[in-house]
């Protein structure tokens, strides 16, 4: 039997060269093509007409249809990939620390150059996550300052909304709630923080520069002078808030008139109360931040002369003698209460001391007493309603070696192991 060999292989012919398209394949070709690109030009422009946004297109005139797919491989223009972009198109609730702590407001708002110039003139030591993690923030705790209270400051974290805040204006007399300091803008030294912020306290408290001038032209009648030395230079914040024109200098020297005084004072020392302080009409007070602790409520001073004359006026009490024997009858009344107090609980306990002699002497409390007949006394041991209860003795050593304990009154015993 011949073994079956391999067919020699076929000679490869060269590629058959196609044949250009005749006339009529190139005529129907070209009127396909005019016909599609004038169908879709009289849908562009319908679409126009309506108001509907354009379809994207490549620079070669494509677009992405059901048959026609356009692979996302375009060159992004500069402005796209920009941190400004990323900025602008961060929402306001995402705290990205790459971002250097630019707000998109604020970024939008800037132009091209800005951002440029921005970003060359960037904090190399600004607080900034890790790539991969935009929520996540490496702080160096090598330069942040140690509270001992386990909390960020405003200096180490200046980007936190949570503790940015305008810092609270008014000459006091608001009991506004408190908010947090101001922060420094940007673009402003030390130097010119610092002289803003006097500028802004000498002006809240209407002195230096903004302190209201004396114009000769005004009538002498109506210039506002001391009450006490008719000096023109009076405190005007005062004037203000109490009405009183008074000078720097008799406030010192007139201490018993024009001192001030806390609202826990005005009601222990002169007995008014708390609706009396509130009244700004009837009393009025500067408010000023608590010295003790910040997140109190700021304290309410009120003017002694004012306090004076009202607590003794016949609105009041009528007389600083009235007052005297007002608080006297007070601190009587206090002690007579408080003797009534310690007399009634004395009286509770002696009530309940002879009920139990009572009982004790009736055998209802005696154990022994009870049981043998015999009259009960002090220091028996109270009945427990027929239950025993075991008097163990001290622990020995039986004829096993085991070590036990007995029960006077029964008898019973109990083995134990001591460790």
């Amino acid at each position: 039997m011949e073994r079956p060999s391999t067919p020699p292989p076929q000679a490869r012919t060269a590629n058959t060269v196609a044949s250009p398209p005749t006339p009529e394949v190139t005529r129907r070709i070209e009127e396909n093509r005019l016909r599609a690109k004038a169908l879709r030009e009289q849908n562009e422009s319908a679409a126009r007409a309506a108001g509907a946004p354009s379809a994207s297109r490549t620079p070669s005139g494509f677009i992405a249809t059901d048959n026609v797919r356009l692979p996302n491989t375009r060159k992004r223009a500069y402005d796209a990939i920009s941190s400004g972009a990323r900025i602008r198109d961060t929402p306001s609730t995402s705290r990205d620390g790459r971002a250097n702590g630019a707000s998109p407001s604020k970024a939008g708002a800037t132009g091209a150059a800005d951002q440029a110039k921005a970003a060359d003139n960037v904090d190399e030591g600004a607080i900034r996550p890790a790539r991969k993690f935009t929520k996540f923030v490496d702080y160096d705790f090598g330069k942040m300052t140690d509270t001992k209270g386990g909390f960020l400051s405003a200096e180490d974290d200046p980007w936190n909304k949570a503790m940015s805040g305008s810092a609270a204006t008014g000459n006091g007399k608001g009991a506004g709630p408190a908010e947090g300091p101001e922060e420094r803008p940007k673009g402003m030294t030390v130097q010119e923080w610092e002289r803003l912020q006097l500028l802004r306290k000498l002006q809240r408290q209407k002195a230096g520069p903004f302190e209201p001038g004396l114009s000769v032209l005004q009538d002498k009648k109506d210039r506002k002078k001391c009450r006490e030395c008719g000096s023109l230079e009076i405190d005007f914040v005062w004037e203000e808030v109490f009405g009183c024109a008074v000078c720097h200098g008799c406030k010192e020297k007139y201490p018993e008139k024009y001192s001030l005084l806390t609202k826990t004072e005005c009601r222990e020392d002169y007995l008014l109360t708390d609706p009396e302080l509130r009244d700004e009409e009837l009393l009025p007070h500067l408010s000023r931040p608590n010295p003790h602790k910040s997140h109190w409520h700021d304290m309410m001073l009120f003017l002694r002369y004012q306090v004076e004359e009202y607590a003794f006026s016949d609105k009041k009490w009528g007389s600083a003698e009235a007052l005297d024997a007002e608080f006297e009858r007070r601190e009587a009344d206090k002690k007579k209460r408080k003797e009534a107090k310690f007399k009634e609980k004395l009286l509770d306990l002696k009530k309940r001391t002879r009920t139990d002699a009572y009982r004790r002497e009736k055998g209802k409390l005696g154990g022994g007493g009870a049981s043998s007949g015999a009259k009960a006394k002090f220091g028996d041991a109270i009945s427990t309603g027929g239950k025993h209860v075991h008097e163990w003795g001290r622990l020995i050593e039986n004829e096993d070696g085991a070590t036990v304990k007995t029960c006077t009154t029964c008898g019973m015993e109990v083995e134990e192991m001591e460790f």
